[in-house]
């Protein structure tokens, strides 16, 4: 009984999270109550004494503790925890933890979500989308864009220069715009909904590049000379990294700078040789100013060898056997990644060679060079900054990967959603509307949940960097799931469209979205990468409560200060374990009912599952890494399915501080709770495939048990009624549909791809009545009433419109809206068809006149 009591109340005490003295008083009680329940029989003395005294040397901090059990602990531990790269480890002290610490942690604080300040504009801002941003919009013209010109048109980058957004996000100080990462998310999510090809032009100098990384960690010499320059268009940046063999591992890119001295505006100066290969760089056919990542050697040792020790990245070989002095004493000719800027009219500087991706036509090509001598000047930062170049794209990356794909991704959304949703009203077959049709609101319904789930985590994040946060695992989270739904919702847009989504051409307002699908999904990191290896495979250890403290005293050459360092966090650790896998069971067995939750928003229900899932997603991240330990990387299924419930979580919270933040509009309940309940059921599905697949099968049958205790059901995903009401959201004409679509540009010019739908679908709702009275009546008429007209035939439009004046359907005020509203639906549904000659001439003037252009020349 003793024994049962003792592991009665060490159970409660974990669950409460109560240790110290409070603790232990609480085992000593039972304990004695267990012994005089047993009569004081000798078996029971010994067990709970035992049990006990064990108990009181895990809760006591102590050399007894920590030569016992701490000592033996780390060096298992130390054998378990994952090997780190120099890359990776600088990878996980950049940014900073938020949000997603709280989901890592099993106890979320909602009231930290609930509270932060959340996105928003200011009114300067808001003019400039008004403004500026509307005119670009209204001066683009995709089609000729990406199909007559292959470029913007010279007057489109004129305005773009002019209007300054080129610098977006540079402090007016510098002559940029000093803007709020939101208003630079909202101008790239707006302009994507007009062109891909101008969103990427202007999205790309105002994310990671030369700008961001000048703001940062620039001289006041660079500032001084290249920030107002690049805020004004004056120098047009692009940013380097990805090198043919090594694609963005800057651990590996063979591009390198050697030092040593040369001729620099007729004085000899050290500085670097530069030597680089490199592709798929947005703006390089353009660029005037490109930024480099390259490593940097020094086999001269023309560097302080202080220089040379700092600069070194940890886990890099300092010394090989036979080395020379300068190695013995610290001293290595690699010296790291560094981030360099080159002026395009450099001798040796190639650009201006071009890809095109998948037709869009931004720019977007390679540069290559061969021992092209840059000063130190040109160094981000000087040359105090040389080997640092890794640690500084990390910690900018987290701004741009949080902004510019999540704002492409759901400005796409928006625009299928307004544009599919207005043709889906529109498009009759059978004499129905198809949004009637429940196999089109099967594709709808997802179309307008996910959208309006894109854009609530597109805002969470950005909140978080205009608090100053720098959200490494959020970012990662974020580009993966918002370009995942993006094609989620494009593929469902293009099932409805059908085949007018089919025809390329000037009225098809959905194939060039359709086409740059895969461009989001690959570039900064490729979604398959992000998922199985960047967002659980940082985040596990970058946001986790303890495991970076375990890892900084696992990496303490003072054996003494590491035992007694891991000693206070292991067991803290441990704590959070056992509490955690305790949490995940109660509350699964009651539907989260002891979680103190908030009440806003009614759907109590909601947070205390999503209360429980982060209880059981935090105790699979300790046993993923005590099981698997480092082997973690080499487990990306395992990896992959945490990030899976990682990303639900976070979306689903995202939702959740959206609706909280618009003071819980009513008319988005169904919305949310579509989000929700989609979330949950995806939540239930990754953790269930996660348990069954877990890597240690005699784990499975446990983990089953206390996370899923009555099974993993009960959490099915939206039902069909509400999905009908989520469908329904973007079709019919009312605010809800004005929210989910807010932020995109909208016109209603009848000769403008978009705005030939809107048009249509503002006819068409204006025009109900009236077209409702004329389909009755022909209906209910002879046939014989109608010879010579063929309804099917959307040409004798006049004709029909002129039967029904005459049969007294319509009054003759009638006619002519009724006419238009007929001409504008007829007109929607038409697809381009182009002369047969003219295309074979297109054919034969470019036959065999493109040539492929060699990267770097084969002579080089």
């Amino acid at each position: 009984m003793s024994f049962l009591l003792l592991l009665l109340s060490g159970l409660v005490l974990i669950y409460l999270g109560v240790g110290g003295f409070a603790a232990a008083t609480v085992l000593v009680i039972a304990t004695l109550i267990g012994w005089g329940l047993d009569d004081f029989n000798l078996l029971s003395l010994l067990i709970g004494g035992g049990v006990l005294g064990l108990s009181l040397i895990v809760l006591k901090p102590g050399g007894l503790r920590e030569d016992k059990l701490s000592l033996p602990l780390l060096k298992w531990v130390r054998e378990q925890l994952p090997t780190l790269s120099s890359t990776e480890a600088q990878a996980l002290k950049s940014g900073t933890v938020d949000w997603d610490g709280e989901l890592f942690s099993g106890r979320p604080n909602w009231s930290r979500l609930l509270n932060a300040q959340p996105a928003k504009l200011s009114g300067e801002e808001q003019a400039f989308l008004d403004g500026p941003v509307e005119t670009l919009c209204q001066m683009l013209d995709d089609w000729a864009i990406t199909h007559e010109h292959y470029d913007l048109p010279e007057a489109v980058w004129q305005f773009i220069r002019q209007n300054g957004f080129f610098g977006l996000v540079i402090p007016k100080a510098q002559g940029g715009k000093g803007f709020s990462n939101t208003a630079h998310s909202e101008v790239v999510m707006k302009l994507s909904t007009r062109s891909v090809s101008a969103a990427v032009t202007v999205m790309v100098p105002n994310s990671l590049g030369p700008g961001e990384l000048l703001m940062h960690y620039g001289t006041e010499d660079q500032k001084r000379h290249y920030l107002p320059r690049l805020a004004c268009g004056e120098e047009i940046p692009c940013f380097a990294l990805t090198s043919p063999m090594a694609g963005s591992d800057a651990g590996a890119i063979p591009d390198k700078g050697i030092v040593c001295k040369g001729q620099w505006q007729g004085k000899e100066v050290l500085g670097l040789k530069v030597t680089w290969n490199k592709r798929y760089i947005t703006l390089a056919p353009v660029a005037t100013l490109i930024g480099l990542a390259i490593k940097v050697y020094d086999p001269d040792r023309l560097l302080p060898a202080s220089q040379g020790e700092t600069a070194a990245e940890p886990g890099d070989v300092q010394q090989t056997a036979g080395g020379s002095a300068d190695e013995a004493a610290g001293h290595s000719a690699e010296i790291g990644v560094t981030c360099v800027l080159l002026p395009r009219n450099l001798e040796g500087v190639n650009a201006g060679a071009r890809h095109l991706p998948m037709n869009t036509v931004f720019m977007n090509g390679p540069t290559w060079g061969t021992d092209v001598f840059i000063p130190m000047d040109q160094v981000i930062g000087g040359q105090a900054m040389l080997g640092k170049g890794w640690t500084m794209l990390l910690e900018c990356l987290s701004i741009g990967r949080s902004i510019s794909l999540p704002a492409l991704g759901t400005g796409a959304g928006k625009a299928a959603s307004l544009a599919t949703g207005s043709y889906a009203l529109v498009r009759e077959q059978f004499g129905r509307s198809i949004s009637q049709f429940e196999g089109i609101q099967e594709a709808l319904e997802p179309m307008a949940g996910y959208t309006y789930m894109m854009d609530a985590a597109r805002l969470l994040t950005a909140g978080m960097l205009d608090r100053g946060i720098r959200p490494s695992v959020p970012s990662a989270v974020l580009k993966y799931r918002n370009t995942d739904l993006m094609r989620e919702v494009i593929n469902h847009a293009m099932d409805v469209v059908a085949g007018r989504g089919v025809i390329t051409g000037p009225r098809n307002f959905l194939a060039r979205g359709y086409q740059a699908v895969p461009i989001g999904i690959t570039v900064e990191g490729a979604n398959i990468l992000t998922r199985s290896l960047m967002i659980f495979g940082q985040g596990a250890i970058r946001c986790h409560p303890f495991i970076v403290e375990e890892i900084e005293a696992a990496g303490m050459a003072d054996e003494s200060a590491a035992v007694k360092k891991f000693d206070v966090v292991f067991y803290r650790h441990l704590a959070h374990t056992g509490r955690n896998a305790l949490r995940a069971c109660v509350m699964a067995v009651t539907r989260g009912w002891p979680e103190s939750v908030p009440e806003g928003g009614a759907i109590r229900s909601y947070y205390r599952q999503l209360a429980r899932f982060s209880a059981a997603f935090s105790f699979m991240t300790d046993v993923s890494l005590l099981s698997v330990g480092g082997g973690l990387k080499a487990r990306q299924r395992l990896s992959g399915r945490m990030a899976d419930c990682l990303v639900q979580l976070y979306y689903a919270t995202a939702v959740i501080k959206q609706w909280h933040d618009e003071d819980y509009p009513e008319n988005q309940r169904p919305l949310v709770e579509w989000c929700l309940q989609t979330c949950l059921r995806d939540l239930q599905r990754s953790m269930r495939t996660l348990i069954i697949n877990f890597p240690v099968r005699l784990l499975r049958w446990p983990l089953r048990l206390l996370i899923f205790p009555l099974g993993a059901t009960g959490l099915n995903g939206p039902d069909d009624r509400l999905g009908q009401q989520v469908a329904a959201s973007i079709v019919e004409d009312t605010p809800l549909r004005q929210r989910i679509t807010r932020g995109c540009y909208y016109n209603t010019d009848p000769n403008d791809p978009l705005g030939r739908v809107l048009n249509a679908y503002r006819l068409a709702n204006n025009t109900l009545e009236l077209r409702t009275r004329l389909h009755t009546a022909m209906r209910h008429r002879d046939a014989n009433d109608l010879s010579g007209i063929d309804l099917l035939l959307g040409h004798q439009r006049k004709e029909l419109v002129d039967w029904a004046c005459a049969e007294g359907v319509i009054k003759e005020t009638e006619r002519e809206p009724l006419l238009e509203a007929l001409t504008a639906l007829y007109d929607v549904i038409r697809v381009d068809a182009f002369d047969g000659d003219e295309l074979k001439a297109l054919a034969e003037s470019t036959a065999g006149k493109r040539k492929v252009v060699e990267r770097p020349p084969k002579d080089a």
